[in-house]
């Protein structure tokens, strides 16, 4: 477990305390998500598999929650990470959601796993978290690396614990990318449809490293996220 990448504040039970009692219309489900930052845009798909996670993030598009978050822990070959209310420019209540104290019911797939692109929710460890809920609002998109056979033997050995990968997902990892020992362990609950450079742009900006928590070492914001026109794949 990966708690050092993931550390959120201590949350509680899934119950939305917004200030505003936001609406979501079917069309709004049906929408792709379109992040506009400070690098680039990225377009995001939310997965009807996991109707608590998309309903969140689009209540939380919807508020405009995620305007002026910077991504706070960015890591090359591994993920960008962002959503933590403590980056906002304005420390001010915003909206009364500057830092919601709710966690998500875990909603973890077997037919999703972390490839390269694939859009997740951070969460606090096992140890005080054994039901893998998930942050309220902090997010993490994959970028990933490429894995040789050999190095996939080693993730099933000293990762998963003798836990086979399956011969299409060996395929993807060697060939697309991704993260393969977080499998099963978070909810993934969408993916990029484009703007995986715009992705690889922000993991490859200089950081603090490990011992400074992977910490952009120049700010790079989420501008604006927006409901639009579904995107063609």
């Amino acid at each position: 477990m990966n708690k050092w990448l993931f550390t959120s504040a201590c949350l509680f039970a899934f119950t939305i305390a917004f200030s505003q009692d936001v609406r979501i219309r079917k069309k709004d489900r049906k929408r792709d998500v379109m992040m506009v930052t400070d690098s680039g845009s990225i377009v995001l798909r939310l997965s009807d598999s996991t109707p608590l996670h998309r309903d969140n993030f689009i209540k939380l598009v919807k508020l405009h929650f995620y305007e002026d978050v910077s991504f706070h822990r960015v890591i090359q070959g591994f993920v960008i990470q962002a959503g933590s209310p403590a980056t906002k420019s304005n420390k001010g209540d915003t909206l009364g959601i500057r830092n919601p104290k709710y966690t998500v019911p875990a909603e973890i797939r077997q037919s999703f796993y972390h490839k390269r692109g694939m859009l997740a929710a951070a969460r606090t460890g096992d140890d005080v978290n054994p039901e893998k809920k998930s942050s309220g609002t902090q997010f993490y998109i994959v970028q990933g690396r490429i894995f040789t056979p050999e190095s996939l033997d080693s993730v099933e050995t000293h990762r998963l614990k003798g836990k086979k990968i399956s011969p299409d997902r060996r395929a993807v990892y060697q060939t697309t990318g991704g993260i393969p020992h977080l499998d099963q362990n978070y909810t993934i609950f969408g993916e990029v449809v484009t703007g995986m450079e715009v992705v690889d742009k922000i993991a490859g900006t200089k950081t603090t490293g490990m011992t400074g928590g992977d910490k952009p070492l120049k700010d790079i914001k989420i501008q604006k996220v927006t409901l639009v026109r579904r995107a063609k794949k």
